[in-house]
């Protein structure tokens, strides 16, 4: 059956899209992980396969909790992000993914979201989403999951919700054995799948902590062409990775 490929992100669907354009993805056998596993979405058909929200109660107490430590915060709709007030945060998060967004006043205090996940994001201030996520740990555990995937985005998912859990989506969807799935990654929010799969590839330049969960490195980072050599690798048995079957694999 030959290679399923699927990229896994943090983004929406709106945001993703440019890139499924670049990359000439809309194709039978590719597909898209987004909002960190909140939507699973098939390229080739334009068919949504999973869609999970993030709990509204869990959402409101975070809006509040980001108040009170002023620290931005945001949610998402289909057509693009949610936030309270026009500012540098969302001008910066809508220039870096592409994506339009709504203006509501009243954000903070909605009844419902229907979000896929929440982010907090602050430009210049690390320190204090850490300092968010560390007091928060508690209340989270066994509600959501939290990591960072890039200094500046806090993110806060559903726990049945992340890159890893589109692994186990495409092992029985597509009937995949586990161990011809492969997945490459340089960010916290991408070890659930860097754990999950078969094999799990890193970017040589990701941090110590992601690194020390591969089973292989590359020699490339992210800028230098490091999923290709993944591939190329994987196809010319360079490196232990998923073998072909009659069962497919995922790259």
């Amino acid at each position: 059956m030959g290679h399923y490929v699927a990229i896994a992100t943090g983004r929406s669907l709106i945001s993703s899209q440019i890139h499924i354009d670049r990359l000439d993805m809309a194709w039978e056998g590719c597909f898209l992980v987004a909002y960190n596993g909140a939507l699973i979405y098939e390229l080739g058909s334009g068919t949504i396969l999973s869609k999970q929200l993030f709990p509204d109660e869990y959402a409101r107490y975070l809006f509040a909790e980001a108040e009170k430590y002023q620290l931005y915060i945001q949610a998402y709709s289909e057509t693009g992000v949610l936030t309270r007030q026009k500012c540098p945060e969302i001008e910066y998060y809508a220039r870096i993914s592409n994506t339009g967004y709504r203006i509501v006043p009243d954000l903070y205090h909605l009844e419902t979201y229907q979000t896929p996940k929440v982010l907090l994001l602050s430009l210049d201030d690390h320190a204090a989403l850490e300092r968010f996520q560390r007091d928060h740990q508690a209340w989270a555990d066994g509600k959501c999951t939290s990591y960072f995937s890039c200094p500046e985005y806090l993110e806060y998912c559903r726990p049945d919700s992340s890159k890893g859990s589109g692994i186990r989506f495409f092992e029985d969807y597509l009937g995949i054995a586990h161990e011809n799935t492969i997945a490459i990654g340089d960010e916290e929010n991408d070890l659930p799948m860097i754990t999950m799969a078969g094999i799990g590839a890193v970017m040589k330049n990701a941090g110590e902590n992601i690194r020390r969960h591969a089973d292989y490195i590359t020699e490339k980072d992210n800028n230098e062409g490091g999923v290709a050599e993944v591939i190329r690798k994987c196809i010319a048995g360079e490196i232990s990775c998923p073998s072909e079957s009659s069962r497919g694999s995922l790259i």
